[in-house]
This record gives structure tokens, sequence and C-alpha cells, in this order.
């Protein structure tokens, strides 16, 4: 099935709505983690119910999946994917890298995506018409580098503590190889490797809504995304992305050791 631009913008403006708002506002922020910090706050909460409400009132017979509002008929073959806020710590600390995420899956396969950052006035996003952008400069369509060289290649993680043991190891080997290695930005490393900004993301660890609605907008605009395995991304996991086969190919072989 198709998912139209309108339906995205529509969940765009909707979450928009309850973020912005509380954006750099100092709100509270909760910890969801016990002898850790992954924080969660009202924008996040309130954003995902909006979501909610829109893919409901549109698909009522789809399944929903959602990191603070947990799941609902996830027997469908249509399952949307919410992360209201992907990258919360930047959200609370004023940080405008941050975005929401909406993906849509079908029969366990992710078809359509979204990714908005509203503070900037960006929307990210790809349906059966390919990969797309709107916001500062106008729309374009997406297309990845053509970079298929580690040593010609940017290299974005969250940050090396997340690899532990000897996968930081092979994570510190594999930076040595690359021209530019950065840190941070969550979700908008993703949108930046789709835009041909990067060459490569790596990242360990993440869960299906940090992951599910980046998927086709790196594969619709030419990149290659999957676990360091080379599996499936959809189901989390440590993930990598890559601007071309080529260099997915030297990246997963550098996780891996």
């Amino acid at each position: 099935m198709d998912i139209s631009t309108d339906f995205m913008r529509r969940i765009a403006h909707a979450a928009a709505a309850e973020t912005l708002p509380r954006f750099r506002s100092q709100g509270a922020v909760a910890n969801k983690e016990a002898g850790s910090f992954d924080p969660v706050t009202e924008a996040d909460r309130e954003a995902e119910r909006a979501i909610r409400a829109l893919i409901s009132a549109e698909y009522p017979e789809h399944g929903i999946l959602g990191e603070e509002h947990g799941s609902q008929n996830l027997a469908s073959r249509h399952v949307w994917v919410i992360d209201p806020i992907d990258g919360t710590r930047a959200f609370i600390s004023g940080v405008p890298v941050w975005g929401t995420l909406v993906g849509l899956t079908v029969d366990g396969e992710a078809v359509a995506g979204m990714m908005s950052q509203p503070f900037t006035g960006e929307l990210f996003y790809a349906n059966a018409s390919g990969s797309h952008y709107e916001g500062p400069g106008g729309p374009r369509r997406l297309a990845t580098r053509k970079t298929t060289d580690l040593a010609q290649a940017t290299l974005f993680t969250t940050t090396p503590a997340l690899f532990k043991g000897d996968a930081r190891k092979r994570y510190d080997q594999f930076e040595t190889k690359v021209q530019l290695a950065r840190y941070g930005t969550d979700c908008y490393a993703f949108a930046m490797l789709a835009a041909g900004s990067i060459d490569i993301v790596a990242d360990p660890g993440l869960k299906p809504y940090d992951i599910v609605a980046l998927i086709p907008i790196i594969e619709k605009a030419g990149g290659v995304i999957t676990t360091f395995e080379g599996g499936p991304a959809e189901k989390g996991g440590d993930i990598v992305a890559a601007a071309t086969p080529e260099l997915h190919a030297a990246a997963m072989a550098a996780l891996r050791g």
C-alpha cells in the first residue's frame, strides 16, 4: 500500500503541536530505567498520543507499536512503529537534532516512513514515490552519496561508549579507517546519510521504533541498511547503514571483525 505525503505531513504537524511548545521549556524529565538514564518527557507521551489518534482514525484496522504507549493489534499485516521523540537526550538539552519517527511495516517489512524535525522545519519521508525532503532550500528527492572507499567516508555513531567489550575494540579500529568520524544526532545522522551529507551510520542496540521509519528513507535514496551481520534492520539490534553497497560491505566487515 502507499501512504500519501499529505498524511505524513499531518502526522508531523500533530506531533509538532505537542513537541515544539515544550522544547527548551525546562519541563519535567522522568527516568524510565533504574540504574541508568533513559529520559522521557511529557512531550514524548503527548506527541505519541496525537500520532496514534491520527493513525487509528485513518487506518483503524492497522496495528501500532509505540515507544511510550505500547502496542495494539500487532497481528495485523500493517503495523505502524512510532518514536515520538528520537533523541530525547538532545531534546532535554535544547539541541535540535531530535526527530519524530513514524514508519509502516507490511508483513514485517518497512515500506514507508518519515522523520520530522519541526524546530528546523524539516521533513524527510519515503513512500511509493521514493525518498523525499521538504524544508529550507525547497523540496527535493533524496539521494545518497556514491562513496565506496572507507578512507573517503564520513562516519556517525551516537557514541562509541555504546560498543561494549571486543565490539568497542573493533569500532575503534574501524574509526581509524574513515576520513571523518562524528558523534551524536541519533535519527538525524540517518537522515543526513539519505540526504547525501554523510556516508555511514553505525549504532548498536537499537529498538524497532528507533529504526523502522528510517529504513525506507535510506533504501529509497540508494543506501543500504542492515544489522552488523547483514540481516534485516526492522527488528532493531546492531545497525549499520551506508551510502552504497560497496561501502556497506566494508563497514559491516570492519564491525564484525
